[in-house]
């Protein structure tokens, strides 16, 4: 039994270290008992995080999502801070957008459900944790949580499927990405909420979301070299946007269509400027407001080429590649905002 058991483990250990540098996960064939390569992929990310948060290899980790539903039923954790900008930490789908053979339904679909767990005023769900630096996402879907949201002024019910807390972390990319929530069936309160510095949201999809981004502090006061670019924000019951007290004036801010919104832009400090260019926000409820919803002045943006009239127009039909996106010759198409690059 113990010769069994011990040659058991070295073929797991051949195993990982043969894929080391580089994951498969795939959720109809995979198993978490595989080595992960493309012939042998892993199941679940969980079993991704885990294999890199363990591993001491130099350099960086990338983990490919086959298309397909990626069921997240506990917190994914990255906690392992060993990567540089050249060794990054890349999750990504096996096919990008701008890749020949791509379309909306081959990408990998992360439904986070997550149990609540109770915070300093309420509940929360976090899907993926990023508590390390120098982190690419790229080409990933993202679903809202089944648990019922709720906020009545004391408690609050919240999804997370992007979080970040460490305020003295930086360079987190979150790129082609797609996320989708439904206000009544899959809340998603904030896609994307991050710490630290260089938080970049570029190119990425927001549908009916509560809030896109919320950039956050930074351990020293001021969170820097953040930027939110080519985006498109179509539906969200509070804001387009939100910047902290700490968010810097170095905010790189366009070619983004904002519509839609209880408020196209929430700011918790209006002292700093930031400079907004080539952008459209159409058919929102407030242009500006605070916290808590409040209508507030915007002379804290700086805007130039910015639309604020007409209707933004989302493609509905499943079968065309910019599925959730502005429609072609719309308003706001002329920016270049959505999944794609090229």
């Amino acid at each position: 039994m113990v010769k069994q058991l011990c040659l058991f483990l070295s073929m797991v250990f051949a195993g990982l270290m043969a894929s080391a540098g580089e994951w498969h996960v795939n959720s109809f064939t995979g198993n978490d008992a595989n080595p992960g390569t493309k012939a042998m992929p892993l199941k679940t990310l969980r079993e991704a995080a885990f294999r890199v948060n363990f591993s001491s290899m130099k350099g960086g980790d990338t983990i490919l999502l086959s298309d397909g539903v990626h069921l997240l039923t506990e917190t994914v954790l990255f906690n392992n801070n060993r990567f540089s900008q050249e060794g990054r930490l890349t999750i990504r789908a096996e096919v990008m957008p701008d890749e020949p053979g791509w379309s909306p339904q081959r990408m990998p679909i992360i439904v986070t459900v997550v149990p609540v767990k109770a915070n300093g005023d309420g509940e929360e769900a976090r899907g993926l944790e990023i508590e390390v630096s120098h982190v690419t996402m790229e080409g990933l879907r993202f679903s809202g949580s089944p648990d019922y949201y709720y906020i009545d002024g004391r408690q609050n019910r919240r999804s997370y499927p992007i979080w970040r807390n460490g305020k003295n972390l930086e360079d987190l990319v979150v790129t082609q990405c797609m996320f989708v929530g439904n206000i009544d069936v899959m809340p998603l309160r904030v896609a994307i909420i991050a710490n630290g510095n260089g938080v970049v949201v570029d190119h990425c999809v927001f549908y009916n979301c509560e809030n896109p981004v919320v950039f956050g502090d930074e351990e020293g006061g001021v969170s820097r070299h953040n930027a939110m670019r080519y985006c498109v924000v179509y539906g969200p019951h509070y804001s387009g946007v939100w910047t902290t007290k700490g968010t810097a004036a170095d905010f790189e801010y366009h070619h983004n269509v904002i519509a839609g919104c209880r408020a196209a832009w929430i700011a918790d400090n209006t002292q700093t400027k930031y400079k907004v260019h080539d952008c459209v926000f159409a058919g929102n409820v407030l242009l500006t407001a605070n916290g808590r919803g409040a209508a507030i002045s915007s002379d804290f943006l700086q805007m130039e080429n910015v639309k604020k009239d007409g209707v933004v127009e989302i493609e509905k039909n499943q079968g065309k590649k910019n599925y959730l996106q502005v429609k072609e010759g719309g308003l706001g198409a002329e920016l270049g905002a959505g999944l794609f690059k090229k």
